[in-house]
């Protein structure tokens, strides 16, 4: 695995570029969000998303979120009221994952029975500059032990991933807790996991 360190103010865009053409070649990647560290590929790269599961040790019944590059984005991917909109446009880009209603344009894979899909826009440049620079969504799962057990220090994931995963964008510690979710796929919003993020609005 290759593995680059980023400086937290600039980061280097030549680093950020191999692993834009790491995924470009339907590579697989660990990059830090706003959130905690994820493993990610190209969404439209049906071998790269198996592989993902495959180092996850995930049934592909599984569902894995995606990071779309920013809000103006969003509706590419999925249908958006205008009441979800004002809500998503007040938090995003933040650590918050959004369930909507799948666009035809996102794989299938992806979607669940209901043909909803999550949806990432973290307040992080590493994730935007990934994104804009592939042209495309990449998957956003945590970087996790086989037993589920969130890791957030670089060293012990570069460890665990070395051997398959193709490179890794270290940012330092990262945060333990993953996004909340919120689902706005009904009449009103649900909260299907508090993790990081202000939710008072919807109590």
């Amino acid at each position: 695995m290759e593995f680059y360190e980023l400086h937290p103010d600039n980061p280097q865009e030549r680093y950020i570029n191999k692993a834009i053409e790491v995924l470009k070649n339907g590579g697989v990647i660990i990059y830090p969000t706003d959130t905690v560290y994820a493993l990610g590929c190209d969404i439209y790269n049906t071998k790269a998303v198996k592989r993902v599961y495959e180092i996850k040790n995930e049934s592909e019944t599984k569902l894995f979120s995606f990071i779309a590059p920013n809000l103006k984005d969003i509706s590419k991917y999925a249908k958006v009221s205008d009441y979800a909109y004002k809500i998503i446009k007040r938090l995003a880009p933040g650590p918050y994952t959004f369930v909507l209603q799948a666009a035809k344009d996102v794989p299938k894979k992806l979607w669940t029975k209901r043909k909803t899909v999550g949806i990432r826009i973290p307040d992080n440049r590493i994730t935007e500059m990934l994104t804009k620079g592939l042209g495309n969504p990449i998957i956003s799962t945590s970087a996790t032990t086989r037993l589920g057990q969130q890791l957030s220090n670089p060293d012990e994931i570069r460890s665990i991933f070395d051997y398959s995963v193709d490179l890794m964008l270290s940012l330092g510690e990262q945060k333990n807790l993953p996004s909340s979710i919120i689902d706005f796929s009904g009449d009103t919003p649900e909260i299907l996991r508090e993790g990081l993020g202000d939710l008072s609005m919807f109590y």
